[in-house]
């Protein structure tokens, strides 16, 4: 799986959510500013080239699809930051948002609880 770019995976997520859609229908989705039509057609079309969506032919426009899962994605993505910057370790990692102080005892207690749900 080919790494995807900020704009890639910005537009990837919103093509998610909006399958199957043009690229109007992914354009809508953005605020203002919007990025223009022609940039985020290249965009789209990059992630066409990385084999993350098919394009149908729908008379003179293309509707695009998903051809990755984004939990696929999630997974994947999260599995190279692990073993990029946490050594492996998931431990290290939740460690570290511990200790920067991005995730709460409570969140910690929450995520704890669905670990022990997960095994019954």
């Amino acid at each position: 799986m080919e790494k995807l770019t900020i704009q890639e995976e910005e537009a990837m997520r919103r093509i998610w959510k909006a399958a199957p859609c043009f690229i109007k229908d992914i354009l809508a989705t953005y605020e203002e500013p919007k990025p223009p039509y022609t940039t985020l057609a290249s965009v789209v079309k990059n992630l066409e080239r990385k084999k993350y969506v098919k394009a149908k032919r729908c008379g003179n426009t293309y509707q695009y699809y998903p051809l990755i899962e984004e939990g696929e994605y999630k997974r994947t993505f999260m599995s190279g930051v692990v073993t990029n910057y946490f050594a492996s370790s998931y431990k290290e990692m939740v460690s570290f948002f511990a200790k920067e102080q991005k995730i709460s005892s409570d969140d910690l207690k929450e995520i704890i609880h669905m670990i022990e749900k997960g095994r019954e």
